[in-house]
């Protein structure tokens, strides 16, 4: 199982998105003044003063919840090759989705809180993460490709 490169690739997808999960992704800063206002998280954006902590971006959660469920099922159906592909796309597909999604909470909230933002070095997990996904879909596709060359020579 972990002798094959799309694995190690998928592995290091999941911890990367577990990481995303557990980190801040971003910091909100007064205009005027440098210092931080609210600290964005993917379940919660903490406000600054009393630490309130506001649910509004759970979606960015969600979807990072699924696509590490989904990479982590991925390694397990090695024997599965077409299906191992079909969801290491998806959950390709779905990690762009979040950046996207992670754009549009960034305007959202910039806008509500009159602040800029700061990203963190963590919220470009998912995207390394979804480079990594396309790598091991590939290599599914080369694994696919060359059982199927030696199917026919059988």
């Amino acid at each position: 199982m972990l002798q094959r490169i799309q694995t190690v690739y998928l592995l290091l997808a999941t911890v990367l998105c577990f990481a995303c999960l557990c980190l801040p992704i971003g910091i909100f800063a007064a205009k005027d003044t440098a210092e931080p206002v609210a600290v964005l998280y993917n379940l919660w954006v903490s406000i600054m003063p009393n630490h309130e902590h506001v649910y509004a971006p759970w979606a960015l959660f969600v979807m990072l919840v699924i696509i590490t469920t989904g990479m982590s099922t991925g390694i397990m159906l090695y024997k599965h090759r077409p299906v191992q592909g079909r969801l290491t796309m998806l959950c390709c597909l779905l990690l762009i989705g979040w950046n996207i999604v992670y754009g549009v909470f960034i305007y959202s909230f910039c806008q509500s809180l009159d602040a800029s933002f700061m990203p963190t070095p963590w919220a470009s997990f998912p995207a390394v993460s979804a480079i990594l996904g396309y790598l091991a879909f590939r290599g599914i596709i080369h694994d696919e490709a060359l059982v199927r060359s030696l199917d026919r020579l059988r």
